[in-house]
């Protein structure tokens, strides 16, 4: 009981928020351990933008309308009708007006951590071709190849999967295929026991290393559009269509550049971030209850 009094006083967005993010489920379902969890967390988020909505850096950032109007409209439209968005609020102790003002100061806070984030230095070449030549293992593609398959499984237990029925099974399904392999998808819907069937048996693009030593040996043996013969794993028969290669390939320091520029720059903005935040005074009232 203490708990959930103690969660009450939390600021409820905050708390929804907190909620939602940790456990994905709102406050009113959330064991005790749980809300005094989210309560806490609530609690810590709600301090530290409080601080960023007091530094002088939110002194001049203006939030337009349509922004928390539409960030509003977003969560109205997630319910059926305005009855049931209404009894959401209300069991989230919030109200239309209550839900604007929340949403209004998240996206102002969201403002002042992208203006600070601006402060960010611009990534140079050099920090690129650096970053480049120190992770080189993230730029090298391994060979891939595009395959399906054809599975039906050993299983003593039911007369048409012991061994021999299952292997003339195969056998005669391999036999339709090498007349006509087009229809393989169709096929494979028909016949294959693998869930892959459903999508005409497609594995994806898979690199050495991830099938049954005994298909992976095979299928890195296969030309492009090539079906192999009927090849046994631990659980069964399978046929293989080799449907496309993808040979290994290192990218190229040109063609990272863009990707290692964006993640080195998110990963300057959230610095600048991190330091200003750490920067900011605490309030004398911190640590206190607060919203009760």
């Amino acid at each position: 009981m203490e708990t959930v009094e103690k969660a009450a006083r939390t600021e409820p967005y905050a708390l929804l928020r907190a909620s939602l993010a940790l456990f994905r489920k709102a406050p009113d379902k959330l064991d005790p351990a749980q809300l005094q969890q989210a309560e806490a967390q609530a609690r810590n988020e709600y301090r530290l933008e409080s601080r960023v909505l007091n530094a002088p850096e939110a002194a001049g950032v203006i939030i337009p309308e349509r922004e928390w109007q539409a960030a509003y409209q977003e969560i109205r439209d997630r319910y059926e009708d305005e009855s049931a968005f209404l009894r959401e609020l209300a069991k989230n102790r919030l109200t239309e007006e209550t839900l604007r003002a929340a949403l209004y100061r998240q996206c102002k806070v969201n403002a002042v951590l992208e203006k600070i984030a601006a402060r960010s230095p611009e990534v140079s070449e050099v920090e690129i071709g650096i970053y480049y030549h120190l992770h080189a293992e993230q730029f090298n593609r391994p060979e891939l190849r595009e395959v399906s398959h054809i599975f039906i499984s050993i299983n003593p237990d039911f007369p048409e999967n012991t061994r021999e029925n299952a292997w003339d099974r195969i056998q005669d399904v391999r036999a339709r295929l090498l007349k006509k392999p087009h229809k393989f998808a169709e096929l494979a819907l028909k016949y294959s026991e693998c869930p892959t069937s459903l999508n005409g048996g497609t594995l994806g693009k898979v690199p050495r290393g991830k099938l049954y030593p005994e298909l992976d040996a095979v299928l890195f043996s296969m030309k492009a559009g090539e079906v192999s013969q009927v090849l046994e794993s631990e659980i069964g028969f399978h046929v293989l269509l080799c449907k496309q290669i993808h040979r290994a390939e290192t990218i190229s320091l040109k063609n990272a550049t863009p990707k290692i520029r964006q993640l080195m720059k998110e990963r300057y903005r959230r610095n600048c971030q991190r330091a200003w935040l750490a920067s900011l005074p605490v309030a004398e009232t911190e640590g206190k209850s607060y919203g009760g």
